[in-house]
């Protein structure tokens, strides 16, 4: 019998595109506050940190009850665009993200978990709108756990499963994934269609990077035969 095998999916700028959500709640936020908006570029970059991580960095030398409101100011703007523009348009998700899912889900021996910077209201309705919550084992969210690159939430994950660490797999868009699944002593897989490119997600320590969902299950199985 194959041992389970454990693959936690971050989900901004893995599973689902929420840069127009992101970028334009982060620019209300900071506009409100007679501040000029963060580029883009450095937006995205911080994709996947828990929110006051994400904004302390954005604002760097503003105080901290600045940055409060500027949280608060974020949250806001994202439910309001939420409702105006709706997850589809907002948030879709990443072509053959769901048929990777659904691939997965096939397998006897995998477990699909996630592991987001989003809070879990915010994981919960995207989660709603797409209806995913059948692929998911473990969700493992901000409000729960300190900042990633901290490995809490896959030493969450793996307890919450029973899966051994060489069995487990983070599958990240960022940086930070890849740095958060070393802390944790499991695989990382890399995806060059989110926020951060290739050679970050390399220099991170990624054990291989993938451009299409085509090629993540081939990938995955590739690291735990090595394992």
């Amino acid at each position: 019998m194959t041992d389970p095998a454990l693959v936690i999916f971050d989900m901004d700028g893995t599973l689902v595109d929420s840069q127009a959500h992101i970028c334009a709640a982060m620019e209300a936020a900071f506009h409100a506050e007679d501040l000029p908006a963060p580029s883009r570029p450095r937006i995205l970059n911080i994709v996947g940190l828990s929110l006051p991580r994400a904004v302390a960095l954005l604002a760097g030398g503003e105080p901290q009850a600045r940055i409060d409101r500027l949280v608060a100011g974020y949250k806001a703007a994202y439910s309001d665009l939420r409702g105006s523009l709706g997850e589809d348009a907002g948030s879709p998700l990443y072509p053959g993200a769901r048929a990777a899912l659904d691939r997965l889900a096939a397998l006897d021996h995998v477990l699909i978990g996630v592991a987001t910077g989003k809070s879990r209201r915010g994981l919960d309705h995207v989660i709603a709108s797409h209806d995913l919550a059948r692929y998911f084992v473990t969700i493992q969210v901000a409000d729960d756990h300190p900042s990633k690159p901290h490995p809490s939430m896959i030493l969450r994950a793996l307890s919450e499963t029973g899966v051994a660490p060489e069995r487990a797999v983070m599958v990240g868009d960022t940086s930070y994934d890849m740095e958060m699944g070393a802390a944790a002593g499991i695989a990382t897989l890399g995806v060059t269609w989110g926020y951060h490119p290739q050679v970050q997600l390399t220099a991170a320590g990624a054990h291989r990077v993938v451009g299409d969902f085509a090629a993540l299950e081939t990938a995955l199985h590739r690291i735990w035969e090595r394992a």
